[in-house]
């Protein structure tokens, strides 16, 4: 890009502004190899942290807790899951139960009408 200039009679034309090396992150790069190897081994595994007094462990998409005695993600969702099947299944036996309540209330209703009806045929002594 130029601009003339009238009042000086010179173009303006300025100097091209190199581009920015990126600058990396990471401190490992500065790292011999030996001392690399050290630091992360010849095989890396899943990454492991500890946050909290709790190591968790990153396996197939998820943080897993690998410590304390506590349940693991995918112990939770086996869990819940679980826990949503019997939730079903009460419900269904809430219905059953509801179903057999309505069926007793109907026999005791018909048992009392055909006890008055016996009671209006039977001469009284």
């Amino acid at each position: 890009m130029s601009l003339k200039l009238p009042l000086f009679g010179k173009t303006f034309s300025p100097k091209k502004i190199p581009p920015r090396k990126s600058a990396s992150l990471s401190s490992l790069h500065t790292l011999d190899r030996s001392t690399r190897e050290i630091e992360l081994g010849l095989e890396y595994g899943p990454p492991i942290m500890n946050v909290g007094g709790h190591t968790l462990k990153f396996e197939d998409g998820q943080w897993i807790t690998e410590s304390g005695g506590n349940v693991s993600v995918r112990e939770v969702e086996r869990l819940k899951k679980r826990n949503i099947q019997l939730e079903e299944e009460n419900n269904v036996l809430k219905l059953k139960i509801e179903i057999l309540l309505d069926m007793l209330t109907q026999s005791t209703v018909d048992y009392h009408l055909m006890e008055k009806e016996v009671q209006e045929i039977t001469p009284l002594h």
